[in-house]
């Protein structure tokens, strides 16, 4: 783990108090968090969830987006315990 330390405001007493790290229980965990602030953490429009690639590549893409100038933006999701 770097040594970046992640603070809140307090709005109790107008400090800032430090925000422990944890690791998410799961990968859809933190897939919820990006997906719900995602204009606001990375500057994309989210557009869906699990969005398939079809049947030609049988997969599917964990969050798609769109950028200010309409571009498609994937985000993937990994699991590196």
């Amino acid at each position: 783990m770097s040594g970046l330390k992640l603070f809140r405001t307090d709005t109790t007493n107008s400090g800032m108090t430090e925000v422990m790290p944890r690791l998410a229980e799961i990968e859809a965990d933190v897939q919820s968090l990006v997906e719900a602030h995602m204009e606001m953490l990375l500057g994309v429009r989210f557009l869906v969830s699990e969005y398939s690639t079809g049947p030609v590549h049988g997969d599917r893409i964990d969050s798609l987006g769109l950028d200010e100038n309409g571009s498609p933006v994937i985000v993937e999701f990994t699991d590196r315990r």
